[in-house]
C-alpha cells in the first residue's frame, strides 16, 4: 500500500483515543461504529454523484474522503490495512467472476 495510506492509518490510530473536542477522528469514534459507517456511506454516495456528474475534481476529493472514512471504519473494527492488502494479494490473478463464485459456496 502507499506510504500515505499507512501514515493516515497511523494518524487515525493515534487520534482515536484523543479529545473529541480537538480531533475529528476522536469525535467520530465517540459517536460509534454506526455513525462511522454512515459517514462512509455518505462519502460513497457523494463519490458516485461526482462521477456521474463528470466532476473530476469532485471524484478526487470525495474519493479522499471515502478512503479516510473507510480507514476509520477498519480501525473501529480492529482491521489493519495490511490485512486488506493481504486479501487483495490473495485475490490477485483470480478472475473476478471466479472469486465471487467461490465466496458464494
Amino acid at each position: 500500500m502507499s506510504d500515505i495510506l499507512n501514515r493516515l492509518e497511523a494518524v487515525i490510530a493515534e487520534r482515536r483515543a484523543g479529545d473529541p473536542e480537538a480531533s475529528y477522528v476522536a469525535k467520530l469514534r465517540a459517536k460509534g461504529r454506526l455513525k462511522i459507517a454512515q459517514k462512509l456511506g455518505e462519502e460513497a454516495v457523494e463519490t458516485v454523484i461526482a462521477a456521474v456528474s463528470n466532476d473530476r475534481n469532485g471524484v478526487i476529493g470525495e474519493s479522499a474522503d471515502l478512503i479516510f472514512h473507510h480507514l476509520m471504519l477498519l480501525a473501529d473494527c480492529g482491521i489493519s490495512l495490511a490485512e486488506v492488502e493481504a486479501e487483495l494479494e490473495r485475490r490477485e490473478g483470480l478472475s473476478g467472476l471466479t472469486e465471487k463464485a467461490a465466496r458464494q459456496t
